[in-house]
Protein backbone atom coordinates (compact mmCIF):
# COMPACT_ATOMS: atom_id res chain seq x y z
CA UNK A 1 0.00 0.00 0.00
CA UNK A 2 1.45 3.36 -1.03
CA UNK A 3 1.71 6.10 1.62
CA UNK A 4 2.10 9.83 0.91
CA UNK A 5 1.91 11.82 4.15
CA UNK A 6 -1.53 10.88 5.50
CA UNK A 7 -2.73 9.32 2.24
CA UNK A 8 -2.94 5.54 1.99
CA UNK A 9 -3.49 4.27 -1.56
CA UNK A 10 -3.61 0.85 -3.19
CA UNK A 11 -4.38 -0.28 -6.72
CA UNK A 12 -5.82 -3.78 -7.20
CA UNK A 13 -5.32 -5.04 -10.74
CA UNK A 14 -7.19 -8.13 -11.93
CA UNK A 15 -5.31 -9.50 -14.96
CA UNK A 16 -8.05 -11.90 -16.08
CA UNK A 17 -10.48 -8.99 -16.59
CA UNK A 18 -7.88 -6.22 -17.09
CA UNK A 19 -9.75 -4.40 -14.32
CA UNK A 20 -8.48 -2.05 -11.61
CA UNK A 21 -10.04 -1.02 -8.32
CA UNK A 22 -8.70 1.32 -5.65
CA UNK A 23 -8.58 1.72 -1.88
CA UNK A 24 -8.00 5.30 -0.66
CA UNK A 25 -7.74 6.23 2.99
CA UNK A 26 -6.55 8.80 5.51
CA UNK A 27 -4.01 7.32 7.93
CA UNK A 28 -4.91 9.69 10.78
CA UNK A 29 -8.70 9.39 10.68
CA UNK A 30 -8.91 5.81 9.42
CA UNK A 31 -11.64 6.83 6.96
CA UNK A 32 -11.54 5.26 3.49
CA UNK A 33 -13.35 4.77 0.20
CA UNK A 34 -13.19 1.95 -2.32
CA UNK A 35 -13.56 2.68 -6.03
CA UNK A 36 -14.88 0.26 -8.68
CA UNK A 37 -14.69 -2.95 -6.58
CA UNK A 38 -15.13 -6.48 -7.89
CA UNK A 39 -17.61 -8.84 -6.18
CA UNK A 40 -15.17 -11.01 -4.22
CA UNK A 41 -14.28 -8.39 -1.64
CA UNK A 42 -12.22 -10.35 0.89
CA UNK A 43 -8.89 -8.85 -0.17
CA UNK A 44 -10.17 -5.30 0.23
CA UNK A 45 -11.56 -5.98 3.70
CA UNK A 46 -8.35 -7.66 4.87
CA UNK A 47 -6.19 -4.79 3.63
CA UNK A 48 -8.44 -2.15 5.14
CA UNK A 49 -8.40 -3.91 8.51
CA UNK A 50 -4.61 -4.30 8.43
CA UNK A 51 -4.21 -0.58 7.70
CA UNK A 52 -6.73 0.46 10.35
CA UNK A 53 -9.18 1.81 7.78
CA UNK A 54 -12.98 1.84 7.80
CA UNK A 55 -14.54 1.82 4.31
CA UNK A 56 -17.24 4.51 4.46
CA UNK A 57 -18.11 4.83 0.77
CA UNK A 58 -18.05 2.80 -2.41
CA UNK A 59 -17.55 5.09 -5.40
CA UNK A 60 -18.50 3.85 -8.87
CA UNK A 61 -16.94 5.74 -11.77
CA UNK A 62 -19.85 4.57 -13.93
CA UNK A 63 -22.29 1.69 -14.39
CA UNK A 64 -19.92 -1.04 -15.51
CA UNK A 65 -20.61 -3.45 -18.36
CA UNK A 66 -17.56 -5.71 -18.32
CA UNK A 67 -17.90 -6.97 -14.74
CA UNK A 68 -20.42 -7.08 -11.93
CA UNK A 69 -19.37 -4.60 -9.29
CA UNK A 70 -19.09 -5.46 -5.60
CA UNK A 71 -20.85 -2.37 -4.30
CA UNK A 72 -23.74 -4.33 -2.79
CA UNK A 73 -21.39 -6.85 -1.19
CA UNK A 74 -19.38 -4.05 0.42
CA UNK A 75 -22.44 -2.17 1.55
CA UNK A 76 -23.75 -5.31 3.26
CA UNK A 77 -20.44 -6.16 4.97
CA UNK A 78 -19.32 -2.66 5.99
CA UNK A 79 -22.39 -0.40 5.91
CA UNK A 80 -20.60 1.78 3.35
CA UNK A 81 -22.71 4.18 1.29
CA UNK A 82 -22.69 3.62 -2.49
CA UNK A 83 -22.18 6.71 -4.64
CA UNK A 84 -22.37 7.58 -8.35
CA UNK A 85 -22.35 10.76 -10.38
CA UNK A 86 -25.65 12.60 -10.06
CA UNK A 87 -26.87 11.57 -13.53
CA UNK A 88 -26.75 7.83 -12.69
CA UNK A 89 -30.01 5.90 -12.48
CA UNK A 90 -29.97 2.69 -10.44
CA UNK A 91 -32.58 0.67 -8.55
CA UNK A 92 -31.03 0.79 -5.07
CA UNK A 93 -30.24 3.50 -2.54
CA UNK A 94 -27.21 5.61 -3.47
CA UNK A 95 -25.66 9.00 -2.86
CA UNK A 96 -25.56 11.13 -6.02
CA UNK A 97 -22.42 13.24 -6.33
CA UNK A 98 -22.31 16.67 -7.98
CA UNK A 99 -19.67 17.83 -10.42
CA UNK A 100 -16.89 19.48 -8.39
CA UNK A 101 -18.11 18.02 -5.08
CA UNK A 102 -15.38 17.49 -2.48
CA UNK A 103 -15.26 14.48 -0.17
CA UNK A 104 -13.06 14.86 2.91
CA UNK A 105 -11.52 11.81 4.56
CA UNK A 106 -9.57 14.04 6.94
CA UNK A 107 -6.49 15.67 5.46
CA UNK A 108 -6.98 13.53 2.35
CA UNK A 109 -9.57 14.98 -0.03
CA UNK A 110 -11.34 13.68 -3.13
CA UNK A 111 -12.87 15.82 -5.89
CA UNK A 112 -15.57 14.49 -8.21
CA UNK A 113 -15.36 15.38 -11.92
CA UNK A 114 -18.33 14.56 -14.16
CA UNK A 115 -16.83 13.21 -17.39
CA UNK A 116 -19.62 11.79 -19.60
CA UNK A 117 -18.60 10.02 -22.77
CA UNK A 118 -17.92 6.34 -22.20
CA UNK A 119 -21.31 6.34 -20.48
CA UNK A 120 -23.60 9.25 -19.65
CA UNK A 121 -22.89 9.01 -15.90
CA UNK A 122 -19.10 8.56 -16.07
CA UNK A 123 -17.05 10.41 -13.48
CA UNK A 124 -13.42 10.71 -12.42
CA UNK A 125 -12.02 11.09 -8.90
CA UNK A 126 -9.16 13.50 -8.18
CA UNK A 127 -7.10 12.54 -5.11
CA UNK A 128 -5.23 15.09 -3.01
CA UNK A 129 -3.01 14.00 -0.12
CA UNK A 130 -3.93 17.37 1.35
CA UNK A 131 -6.88 19.49 0.32
CA UNK A 132 -4.53 22.43 -0.22
CA UNK A 133 -2.22 20.64 -2.69
CA UNK A 134 -1.93 22.41 -6.05
CA UNK A 135 -0.78 19.21 -7.77
CA UNK A 136 -3.06 16.26 -6.98
CA UNK A 137 -1.58 12.91 -6.04
CA UNK A 138 -3.56 11.40 -8.90
CA UNK A 139 -6.86 10.99 -10.68
CA UNK A 140 -8.90 7.82 -11.01
CA UNK A 141 -10.10 8.08 -14.59
CA UNK A 142 -12.49 5.12 -14.74
CA UNK A 143 -13.27 4.31 -18.37
CA UNK A 144 -12.94 7.94 -19.48
CA UNK A 145 -9.16 7.90 -19.96
CA UNK A 146 -6.92 4.85 -20.22
CA UNK A 147 -3.16 4.66 -20.58
CA UNK A 148 -2.88 5.01 -24.35
CA UNK A 149 -6.57 5.33 -25.14
CA UNK A 150 -9.99 6.63 -24.12
CA UNK A 151 -13.15 4.71 -23.31
CA UNK A 152 -15.26 3.64 -26.25
CA UNK A 153 -18.51 5.62 -26.61
CA UNK A 154 -20.33 3.00 -28.68
CA UNK A 155 -20.56 0.30 -26.03
CA UNK A 156 -23.92 0.99 -24.44
CA UNK A 157 -25.48 4.28 -25.41
CA UNK A 158 -28.14 5.04 -22.82
CA UNK A 159 -30.52 7.61 -21.41
CA UNK A 160 -31.31 8.94 -24.87
CA UNK A 161 -27.67 9.46 -25.90
CA UNK A 162 -26.40 8.24 -29.27
CA UNK A 163 -22.85 6.94 -29.63
CA UNK A 164 -21.98 10.11 -31.58
CA UNK A 165 -23.31 12.31 -28.77
CA UNK A 166 -21.35 10.29 -26.22
CA UNK A 167 -18.20 10.62 -28.33
CA UNK A 168 -18.65 14.39 -28.48
CA UNK A 169 -19.13 14.46 -24.71
CA UNK A 170 -15.99 12.36 -24.29
CA UNK A 171 -14.03 14.87 -26.38
CA UNK A 172 -15.14 17.69 -24.09
CA UNK A 173 -14.58 15.67 -20.90
CA UNK A 174 -10.98 14.87 -21.78
CA UNK A 175 -10.11 18.36 -23.01
CA UNK A 176 -12.06 20.50 -20.55
CA UNK A 177 -11.69 18.39 -17.40
CA UNK A 178 -8.80 15.95 -17.42
CA UNK A 179 -6.30 17.89 -19.51
CA UNK A 180 -6.80 20.88 -17.21
CA UNK A 181 -5.12 18.92 -14.41
CA UNK A 182 -1.38 19.52 -13.85
CA UNK A 183 0.91 17.35 -15.97
CA UNK A 184 2.42 15.68 -12.90
CA UNK A 185 -0.98 14.32 -11.83
CA UNK A 186 -0.81 10.54 -11.90
CA UNK A 187 -3.43 8.71 -13.98
CA UNK A 188 -5.01 5.53 -12.64
CA UNK A 189 -7.54 4.00 -15.09
CA UNK A 190 -10.14 1.30 -14.52
CA UNK A 191 -8.75 -0.98 -17.26
CA UNK A 192 -5.61 -2.00 -19.12
CA UNK A 193 -4.62 -4.01 -22.18
CA UNK A 194 -7.03 -6.80 -23.08
CA UNK A 195 -10.20 -4.96 -22.08
CA UNK A 196 -12.91 -4.59 -24.70
CA UNK A 197 -13.68 -1.12 -23.31
CA UNK A 198 -11.16 0.45 -25.71
CA UNK A 199 -9.00 -0.42 -28.71
CA UNK A 200 -5.45 0.69 -27.84
CA UNK A 201 -5.03 0.18 -24.10
CA UNK A 202 -1.51 -0.08 -22.73
CA UNK A 203 -0.32 -2.86 -20.46
CA UNK A 204 0.88 -0.12 -18.09
CA UNK A 205 -1.53 0.38 -15.20
CA UNK A 206 -0.69 4.01 -14.45
CA UNK A 207 0.72 7.09 -16.15
CA UNK A 208 0.57 10.87 -15.78
CA UNK A 209 -1.54 13.56 -17.39
CA UNK A 210 1.58 14.96 -19.04
CA UNK A 211 2.62 11.62 -20.52
CA UNK A 212 -0.87 11.02 -21.87
CA UNK A 213 -0.99 14.53 -23.32
CA UNK A 214 2.18 13.69 -25.27
CA UNK A 215 1.59 10.07 -26.27
CA UNK A 216 -2.12 9.20 -26.26
CA UNK A 217 -3.45 9.27 -29.83
CA UNK A 218 -6.94 10.20 -28.63
CA UNK A 219 -5.63 13.34 -26.88
CA UNK A 220 -3.74 14.68 -29.89
CA UNK A 221 -4.86 18.07 -31.25
CA UNK A 222 -7.93 17.56 -33.44
CA UNK A 223 -11.43 18.92 -33.90
CA UNK A 224 -14.43 17.46 -32.13
CA UNK A 225 -15.76 16.03 -35.40
CA UNK A 226 -12.40 14.38 -36.14
CA UNK A 227 -12.39 12.86 -32.65
CA UNK A 228 -15.95 11.52 -33.01
CA UNK A 229 -15.06 9.84 -36.31
CA UNK A 230 -11.75 8.47 -35.03
CA UNK A 231 -12.81 7.10 -31.66
CA UNK A 232 -15.52 4.87 -33.09
CA UNK A 233 -13.27 3.13 -35.63
CA UNK A 234 -11.67 -0.28 -35.10
CA UNK A 235 -13.22 -1.10 -31.74
CA UNK A 236 -13.06 -4.77 -30.67
CA UNK A 237 -16.12 -7.01 -30.67
CA UNK A 238 -18.35 -6.57 -27.64
CA UNK A 239 -18.60 -9.70 -25.44
CA UNK A 240 -22.16 -11.03 -25.24
CA UNK A 241 -22.48 -10.67 -21.49
CA UNK A 242 -21.80 -6.91 -21.39
CA UNK A 243 -25.45 -5.86 -21.75
CA UNK A 244 -26.46 -8.35 -19.07
CA UNK A 245 -23.80 -7.18 -16.59
CA UNK A 246 -24.64 -3.53 -17.23
CA UNK A 247 -28.33 -4.12 -16.53
CA UNK A 248 -27.55 -6.19 -13.42
CA UNK A 249 -25.24 -3.46 -12.08
CA UNK A 250 -28.28 -1.16 -11.92
CA UNK A 251 -30.37 -3.62 -9.89
CA UNK A 252 -30.66 -4.73 -6.31
CA UNK A 253 -29.56 -8.35 -6.60
CA UNK A 254 -28.29 -11.22 -4.47
CA UNK A 255 -24.86 -10.72 -2.93
CA UNK A 256 -22.00 -13.18 -3.34
CA UNK A 257 -20.70 -15.28 -0.45
CA UNK A 258 -17.23 -15.94 -1.85
CA UNK A 259 -16.44 -18.50 0.88
CA UNK A 260 -19.53 -20.69 0.44
CA UNK A 261 -18.75 -24.23 -0.79
CA UNK A 262 -19.82 -25.46 -4.23
CA UNK A 263 -22.09 -28.51 -4.16
CA UNK A 264 -20.39 -31.79 -5.12
CA UNK A 265 -22.12 -33.80 -7.88
CA UNK A 266 -21.49 -37.31 -9.17
CA UNK A 267 -21.24 -38.18 -12.86
CA UNK A 268 -24.91 -39.09 -13.08
CA UNK A 269 -25.94 -35.71 -11.71
CA UNK A 270 -23.53 -33.97 -14.07
CA UNK A 271 -24.82 -35.71 -17.20
CA UNK A 272 -28.49 -35.30 -16.22
CA UNK A 273 -28.33 -31.69 -14.99
CA UNK A 274 -31.11 -30.71 -17.39
CA UNK A 275 -31.49 -29.69 -21.02
CA UNK A 276 -30.69 -26.05 -20.30
CA UNK A 277 -27.57 -26.70 -18.22
CA UNK A 278 -24.03 -26.35 -19.57
CA UNK A 279 -21.13 -28.48 -18.41
CA UNK A 280 -18.23 -26.03 -18.18
CA UNK A 281 -14.84 -27.75 -18.08
CA UNK A 282 -12.28 -25.26 -16.78
CA UNK A 283 -9.19 -27.43 -17.17
CA UNK A 284 -6.29 -26.73 -19.50
CA UNK A 285 -7.17 -27.30 -23.20
CA UNK A 286 -4.71 -30.20 -23.47
CA UNK A 287 -6.32 -31.98 -20.50
CA UNK A 288 -9.76 -31.29 -21.93
CA UNK A 289 -8.77 -32.72 -25.31
CA UNK A 290 -7.57 -35.96 -23.68
CA UNK A 291 -11.02 -36.64 -22.21
CA UNK A 292 -14.10 -34.68 -21.20
CA UNK A 293 -17.81 -35.05 -20.46
CA UNK A 294 -19.68 -35.28 -23.74
CA UNK A 295 -21.07 -31.88 -24.76
CA UNK A 296 -18.90 -29.91 -22.31
CA UNK A 297 -17.56 -26.48 -23.18
CA UNK A 298 -13.90 -25.83 -22.37
CA UNK A 299 -12.84 -22.46 -20.97
CA UNK A 300 -9.52 -22.80 -19.17
CA UNK A 301 -9.42 -21.30 -15.68
CA UNK A 302 -5.88 -20.02 -16.17
CA UNK A 303 -6.81 -17.66 -19.00
CA UNK A 304 -9.31 -14.81 -19.31
CA UNK A 305 -11.81 -17.23 -17.86
CA UNK A 306 -14.92 -15.25 -16.92
CA UNK A 307 -14.78 -13.01 -20.00
CA UNK A 308 -14.41 -15.96 -22.39
CA UNK A 309 -17.14 -17.96 -20.66
CA UNK A 310 -19.43 -14.96 -21.02
CA UNK A 311 -18.74 -14.89 -24.75
CA UNK A 312 -20.02 -18.40 -25.45
CA UNK A 313 -22.52 -19.14 -22.66
CA UNK A 314 -25.84 -17.34 -22.36
CA UNK A 315 -26.31 -15.26 -19.21
CA UNK A 316 -28.53 -17.04 -16.70
CA UNK A 317 -27.64 -20.52 -17.93
CA UNK A 318 -27.33 -23.21 -15.21
CA UNK A 319 -23.68 -24.33 -15.06
CA UNK A 320 -22.01 -27.51 -13.83
CA UNK A 321 -18.26 -27.22 -13.32
CA UNK A 322 -15.53 -29.69 -14.11
CA UNK A 323 -12.55 -28.16 -12.33
CA UNK A 324 -9.03 -29.08 -11.21
CA UNK A 325 -8.82 -30.29 -7.62
CA UNK A 326 -9.78 -27.64 -5.03
CA UNK A 327 -10.42 -24.92 -7.62
CA UNK A 328 -14.20 -25.16 -7.92
CA UNK A 329 -14.79 -22.23 -5.53
CA UNK A 330 -12.34 -20.10 -7.49
CA UNK A 331 -14.19 -20.95 -10.71
CA UNK A 332 -17.56 -20.11 -9.13
CA UNK A 333 -16.29 -16.78 -7.79
CA UNK A 334 -14.74 -15.79 -11.10
CA UNK A 335 -17.98 -16.52 -12.94
CA UNK A 336 -19.75 -14.41 -10.31
CA UNK A 337 -17.53 -11.48 -11.30
CA UNK A 338 -19.59 -11.19 -14.51
CA UNK A 339 -22.91 -12.08 -12.87
CA UNK A 340 -23.03 -15.77 -13.86
CA UNK A 341 -24.38 -17.01 -10.53
CA UNK A 342 -26.29 -20.18 -11.50
CA UNK A 343 -23.54 -22.68 -10.67
CA UNK A 344 -25.35 -25.89 -9.75
CA UNK A 345 -22.26 -27.71 -8.51
CA UNK A 346 -19.07 -29.40 -9.63
CA UNK A 347 -18.07 -32.91 -10.71
CA UNK A 348 -16.57 -34.09 -7.41
CA UNK A 349 -14.95 -37.26 -8.70
CA UNK A 350 -12.83 -35.51 -11.30
CA UNK A 351 -12.67 -36.63 -14.90
CA UNK A 352 -10.43 -39.62 -14.10
CA UNK A 353 -13.20 -41.13 -11.99
CA UNK A 354 -15.55 -41.20 -14.96
CA UNK A 355 -13.66 -43.87 -16.88
CA UNK A 356 -14.70 -43.88 -20.52
CA UNK A 357 -18.43 -43.63 -19.75
CA UNK A 358 -19.94 -40.61 -21.44
CA UNK A 359 -16.55 -39.16 -22.34
CA UNK A 360 -15.33 -37.62 -25.58
CA UNK A 361 -11.93 -36.62 -26.85
CA UNK A 362 -11.03 -33.62 -28.97
CA UNK A 363 -8.70 -33.40 -31.96
CA UNK A 364 -5.96 -30.82 -31.73
CA UNK A 365 -3.88 -30.59 -34.91
CA UNK A 366 -0.26 -29.76 -35.54
CA UNK A 367 0.35 -26.92 -37.98
CA UNK A 368 1.20 -29.41 -40.74
CA UNK A 369 -1.94 -31.46 -40.10
CA UNK A 370 -4.01 -28.28 -40.05
CA UNK A 371 -2.54 -27.18 -43.39
CA UNK A 372 -3.32 -30.60 -44.92
CA UNK A 373 -6.99 -30.49 -43.80
CA UNK A 374 -7.67 -26.80 -44.42
CA UNK A 375 -8.47 -27.04 -48.17
CA UNK A 376 -11.44 -29.36 -47.54
CA UNK A 377 -12.65 -27.61 -44.37
CA UNK A 378 -14.32 -24.44 -43.19
CA UNK A 379 -11.36 -22.63 -41.62
CA UNK A 380 -12.22 -20.03 -38.97
CA UNK A 381 -9.87 -17.39 -37.55
CA UNK A 382 -11.11 -16.49 -34.06
CA UNK A 383 -8.79 -13.53 -33.45
CA UNK A 384 -9.81 -9.90 -33.46
CA UNK A 385 -9.31 -7.52 -36.40
CA UNK A 386 -6.31 -5.90 -34.73
CA UNK A 387 -4.54 -9.26 -34.66
CA UNK A 388 -5.35 -10.47 -38.15
CA UNK A 389 -4.48 -7.18 -39.84
CA UNK A 390 -0.97 -7.21 -38.43
CA UNK A 391 -0.05 -10.89 -38.68
CA UNK A 392 -2.16 -12.07 -41.61
CA UNK A 393 -4.32 -15.19 -41.77
CA UNK A 394 -4.45 -18.70 -43.13
CA UNK A 395 -5.50 -18.37 -46.77
CA UNK A 396 -9.23 -18.87 -47.22
CA UNK A 397 -10.05 -18.52 -43.51
CA UNK A 398 -13.28 -16.88 -42.37
CA UNK A 399 -12.82 -14.19 -39.73
CA UNK A 400 -15.22 -14.78 -36.81
CA UNK A 401 -13.81 -13.25 -33.60
CA UNK A 402 -14.69 -15.41 -30.62
CA UNK A 403 -17.11 -12.84 -29.10
CA UNK A 404 -19.14 -13.05 -32.34
CA UNK A 405 -19.16 -16.84 -32.68
CA UNK A 406 -22.46 -17.54 -30.92
CA UNK A 407 -24.30 -14.99 -33.07
CA UNK A 408 -22.65 -16.21 -36.28
CA UNK A 409 -22.82 -19.99 -35.92
CA UNK A 410 -25.41 -19.97 -38.70
CA UNK A 411 -22.66 -18.93 -41.15
CA UNK A 412 -21.06 -22.37 -40.71
CA UNK A 413 -22.38 -25.67 -42.02
CA UNK A 414 -22.58 -28.54 -39.54
CA UNK A 415 -22.30 -31.01 -42.45
CA UNK A 416 -18.75 -29.93 -43.34
CA UNK A 417 -15.54 -30.17 -41.27
CA UNK A 418 -14.63 -27.05 -39.29
CA UNK A 419 -11.03 -26.18 -38.47
CA UNK A 420 -10.39 -23.36 -35.99
CA UNK A 421 -7.41 -21.35 -34.84
CA UNK A 422 -6.58 -18.35 -32.66
CA UNK A 423 -3.27 -16.87 -31.50
CA UNK A 424 -2.13 -19.61 -29.14
CA UNK A 425 -4.82 -22.29 -28.84
CA UNK A 426 -6.85 -21.06 -25.85
CA UNK A 427 -9.73 -19.44 -27.72
CA UNK A 428 -9.83 -22.18 -30.35
CA UNK A 429 -10.44 -24.85 -27.70
CA UNK A 430 -13.33 -22.74 -26.39
CA UNK A 431 -14.78 -22.36 -29.88
CA UNK A 432 -14.27 -25.99 -30.88
CA UNK A 433 -16.03 -27.27 -27.77
CA UNK A 434 -18.84 -24.75 -28.28
CA UNK A 435 -19.43 -25.93 -31.85
CA UNK A 436 -19.42 -29.59 -30.78
CA UNK A 437 -21.95 -28.75 -28.06
CA UNK A 438 -24.11 -27.20 -30.81
CA UNK A 439 -24.09 -30.40 -32.88
CA UNK A 440 -21.07 -29.95 -35.16
CA UNK A 441 -19.61 -33.47 -35.44
CA UNK A 442 -16.29 -32.79 -37.18
CA UNK A 443 -14.42 -29.97 -35.41
CA UNK A 444 -10.71 -29.64 -34.68
CA UNK A 445 -8.42 -26.79 -33.71
CA UNK A 446 -4.80 -25.79 -34.21
CA UNK A 447 -2.67 -26.69 -31.19
CA UNK A 448 -0.46 -23.68 -30.50
CA UNK A 449 -2.57 -21.41 -32.68
CA UNK A 450 -1.31 -19.07 -35.37
CA UNK A 451 2.02 -18.86 -33.55
CA UNK A 452 2.56 -22.55 -34.38
CA UNK A 453 1.55 -21.85 -37.99
CA UNK A 454 4.18 -19.11 -38.28
CA UNK A 455 6.83 -21.25 -36.59
CA UNK A 456 6.18 -23.95 -39.20
CA UNK A 457 6.81 -21.31 -41.91
CA UNK A 458 3.49 -22.04 -43.58
CA UNK A 459 2.02 -19.48 -46.04
CA UNK A 460 0.25 -16.38 -44.73
CA UNK A 461 -2.33 -14.25 -46.52
CA UNK A 462 -3.20 -10.60 -45.94
CA UNK A 463 -0.27 -9.58 -43.75
CA UNK A 464 0.61 -5.88 -43.54
CA UNK A 465 3.83 -5.02 -45.40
Amino acid sequence: MEQINRLLFKQYYLDCLSQASYLIGDRDTGRAVLVDPRRDIGEYLADAEAAGLVIERVLETHVHADFLSGHLELAKRTGARIAYASSARVEFDVDLLADGQRISLGEVELEILHTPGHTPESMCVVIRASGTDEVPFGVLTGDTLFVGDVGRPDLLAANGWSSEELAAALFRSTREKLLNLPDRTRVFPAHGAGSACGKNLSSETSSTIGEQRRTNYALAPMSESEFVAMVGEGQPSVPRYFAYASALNRRKRDVLDEHAPVEALDLGQVTTAGPDAVVLDVRDPAEFAAGHVRGAINVGLDGRFAERAGEVIDAGTPIVLVAPAAREVEARNRLARIGFDRVLGYFAGGIDAAGDTGLDRARRLTATEFADEAPTSQVVDLRGPGETTVTGMVAGAISIPLPELAARIGELSATRPVRLYCAGGYRSSIAASTLRAHGFPDVADLDGGFSAWLEARLPVAGRLP
